[in-house]
């Protein structure tokens, strides 16, 4: 497949998904930045995926991860982040969304299984997409983080160069 047809937009999101419910695959979901894709990336991508049989990412708009992350980010623009993840073989399906929560994106792909990264806790987790997640029937499964691998760090380790 060409990770071109993986890329989803917005507006297709509904359809995308009811087209996963009627092949009847448990679909998993993800979001973030995933602005310099890294070990630890494709680590967690890898272990989301094995919980169920599609995974589907949400990636944050390059004014979204202004808004989270600050000045000077995200290094990569949206399109080529989403362009890079959904060339990956665990992903199947990247949408991009504008909002700095992933509330409304989580509420259009109601996930099965909604997975997060272990800095989170379930109450830690922004509650208001826990919500959406559990009011569509999903699960949240955390994940642990590779440690030492993070975006952060490697821009820090690429700033002392």
């Amino acid at each position: 497949m060409n990770f071109r047809d993986k890329l989803i937009a917005w507006d297709q999101l509904p359809a995308w998904r009811n087209k996963i419910r009627a092949c009847g695959k448990k679909l998993v979901v993800t979001n973030g930045c995933f602005d310099l894709l890294h070990l630890g990336h494709v680590t967690y991508l890898e272990n989301a995926r094995n919980f169920g049989d599609a995974l589907l990412l949400g990636v944050n708009s390059d004014v979204a991860v202004r808004g989270l992350k600050g000045a000077g980010r995200p290094v990569n623009s949206e399109t080529d982040r989403a362009s890079v993840l959904a060339a990956l073989q665990s992903v199947d399906g990247v949408c991009i969304f504008t909002a700095t929560t992933a509330t409304k994106f989580l509420a259009a792909a109601q996930p099965d299984i909604y997975v997060k990264g272990g800095d989170y806790t379930l109450e830690t987790l922004n509650q208001d997409e826990r919500r959406a997640v559990e009011a569509a029937g999903g699960k949240i499964v955390l994940v642990p983080f590779v440690p030492g691998k993070s975006t952060t760090g490697l821009l820090e380790k690429i700033s002392r160069l």
